[in-house]
């Protein structure tokens, strides 16, 4: 019995890594999440069970120890049972409760990477991560929960990447300008990168909220750097 944790990448089949597309084929069972695209689930066989699990803030979502459960109850059933996340599910994947639950099992793991969307879809929106005056380096955050972050720290970095920020956008926004950043430091929110209905809002600290009024933002990547400009 073998549990693949397999990251989806950021979009449809295309941006599968070779590995990830030949095991999702031979998947006798995918628990998948709710940002995985529907193409990849095509790629399985008839027979394939397939299971979501999403996890999105606001709605109705699978409880992990409920996920817990379903990946050791067929793990025990089946041999080949993937566990299918978007992007990289060693970024922000939360794949540790599932790893020791199965660990307690002695089911066999093999993890194959994913392209996250935190270093993909930016380069997709013609925006370079690092560049050799205005960005030597590059943090990646999830702003799920702005008031656990370090913001001091967080307001000097050259290059900021936010990973679940649409929700709290006016908090962050607040954060960085409380803690340094200036009002019309440039500021790029992607939505749905990598997909044909990938839309782009650029600005300033202090625009970019009037300018994404009344939007719904989510899923996006928000990109805090002068990269933005260049």
């Amino acid at each position: 019995m073998t549990v693949y944790f397999v990251g989806a990448g950021i979009g449809g089949v295309d941006y599968l890594t070779v590995k990830a597309f030949k095991i999702i084929s031979e998947a006798e069972v995918i628990i998948y999440d709710a940002l995985v695209d529907t193409q990849i689930l095509d790629l399985t066989s008839p027979q394939c069970i397939k299971i979501c699990v999403g996890k999105r803030g606001g709605k109705i979502s699978t409880s992990q120890e409920t996920i817990n459960e379903l990946l050791v109850t067929y793990t025990q059933q089946y041999d080949k049972v993937i566990r299918l996340k978007s992007g990289d599910c060693g970024v922000f994947g939360r794949i540790n409760p599932e790893l020791k639950a199965l660990q307690i099992i002695n089911a066999d793991i093999e993890i194959i990477p994913g392209i996250s969307s935190a270093l993909a879809v930016p380069l997709l929106a013609n925006i370079m991560l690092t560049e050799k005056n205005d960005s030597r380096c590059v943090t990646i955050v999830t702003g799920h929960d702005p008031d656990s972050l370090n913001w001091s720290i967080l307001s000097q970095v050259d290059t900021l990447v936010i990973l679940m920020g649409a929700k709290n956008l006016s908090i962050i926004i607040e954060k960085l300008q409380l803690y340094g950043r200036s009002p019309d430091f440039p500021i790029v929110i992607i939505k749905d990168g990598g997909t044909n209905q990938q839309q782009v809002w650029k600005g300033r600290l202090d625009n970019i909220l009037k300018k994404t009024l009344n939007i719904s933002l989510s899923p996006c990547i928000i990109v805090i750097s002068k990269v933005v400009n260049n």
